[in-house]
């Protein structure tokens, strides 16, 4: 970036910092929804709730899907990473 063009987009300095901010917190978040251990940690927990009563068949059949759904799309995002 040259000198001129540097201090023109000079007020945009922030915004791009708030962008930038903005992208890791959402990568970071992506991260943490797709992390196969956490999932299967989730499922624990969820399997632990309906042995205590805590939850219902219908409410544990609902989390159960969510979770094997986010695990899928984890496996498929690892195997793309490792195959791309």
């Amino acid at each position: 970036m040259g000198l001129i063009s540097g201090l023109l987009t000079l007020p945009l300095a922030p915004v791009r910092g708030v962008a930038w901010v903005g992208e890791q917190v959402a990568e970071e978040a992506d991260r943490e929804l797709y992390d196969e251990g956490k999932i299967r940690r989730e499922l624990a927990e969820v399997d632990r709730l309906w042995e205590d009563g805590d939850l219902s068949d219908e409410e544990r059949d609902n989390m159960e899907a969510d979770l094997m759904e986010r695990l899928r799309v984890a496996h498929v995002r690892r195997n793309e990473e490792r195959d791309g």
